[in-house]
């Protein structure tokens, strides 16, 4: 494995990190209580010692099979990442900006975006109960939130930090204006924002943005919810109340699949799985810090966590680099 500084901070992050998204369950399927602690434990067995995960994520579940997998290990050898700013239960449901419908054990709710102090606070408290920790390595805010004003959420971020409870802050889905405004009030470690092969955009600006201002980028969804791990085209399944049933629409799955067949040699030759080739490529590129990968079992964790034994030369990623501009002419 190998580690990253994150910004101007002192952490030093696992280059892939655990996402816990999926084993929270909720817009994937559901999950295995078993198996996603089991995917927890070879993660961090394996040197992926930086695991991101939110409250959002199976509204609490995530968070607490985290706190249950690092049960009894070395808290000082993990990083801790988690997040703020959905709400959706009673007390909160109706504050913030309207994010979307969803649904949780069969009842319909809510969900907002509402990054206010008080909420801050609030939920890092919950947070902290969930994870069975009295502290959080890096605190990310989730989406941005417009009713309020980014200082006022900034200057809670700072107080934990003061007060000892988080170690670094962080944004997520962040535009390079709304960072700057940030830190206009607190310097920020990262900012987690979506990142693959099939979406680049934030090359253009936020990259160098990034570059010049010592701010980390984290990179979900490097895999595009499993699309370019190829299973998909191989008669994947996917439960019916799997979300990527529409996410996948926004693709030409042909040209993906046609580009996913032409890059596999490389793979190949060294005995390795697309997805492990896609993880290595994305670690490589200019200003990215961490790539998170999901796993729902520990099978898929070691596999995630092995992509960083790819060597890949300059011819190698050329030849990468020359489908990605077919595919996305």
């Amino acid at each position: 494995m190998e580690y990253r500084k994150l910004g101007n901070t002192n952490l030093q992050l696992s280059t892939i990190a655990y996402g816990a998204f999926a084993i929270g369950g909720n817009m994937w399927g559901g999950n295995e209580k078993k198996d996603s602690i089991a995917a927890v434990h070879a993660a961090l067995d394996h040197g992926m010692t930086t695991l991101d995960t939110a409250p959002f994520y199976g509204f609490g579940l995530s968070e607490e099979m985290i706190g249950e997998a690092i049960n009894g290990r070395d808290r000082t050898a993990i990083q801790l990442l988690t997040k703020f700013g959905l709400v959706w239960d009673g007390s909160n449901q109706g504050k913030g900006e309207f994010f979307f419908d969803a649904e949780h054990n069969g009842k319909p709710l809510s969900v907002y975006k509402y990054a206010t102090k008080a909420n801050i606070i609030k939920e890092v408290e919950e947070s902290l109960t969930r994870l069975g920790t009295d502290y959080i390595d890096l605190l990310q805010l989730h989406w941005p939130d417009n009713t309020t004003r980014i200082s006022e959420t900034m200057e809670a971020l700072e107080l934990l930090i003061q007060q000892g409870k988080i170690k670094a802050a962080g944004v997520s889905n962040y535009s390079v204006a709304q960072l700057r405004e940030a830190e206009a009030t607190l310097k920020l470690a990262s900012n987690q924002v979506s990142y693959s092969m099939l979406n680049r955009s934030i090359e253009r600006d936020l990259v160098p943005h990034a570059l010049e201002n010592q701010i980390g980028i984290i990179a979900y969804s490097p895999m595009e919810r499993g699309l370019l791990t190829g299973k998909y085209f191989n008669d994947g399944k996917l439960k019916a109340d799997d979300h990527r049933h529409g996410y996948f629409g926004q693709f030409d799955l042909d040209r993906v699949q046609q580009f996913l067949e032409r890059i596999s040699p490389v793979a190949e030759s060294k005995s390795a799985t697309l997805s492990q080739l896609v993880l290595r490529w994305t670690t490589l590129q200019p200003g990215i810090t961490v790539v998170l990968a999901g796993a729902r079992n520990a099978e898929q964790a070691i596999a995630n966590a092995d992509a960083l034994r790819l060597d890949l030369s300059a011819e190698e990623l050329n030849l990468i680099n020359v489908e990605l501009s077919k595919l996305n002419r």
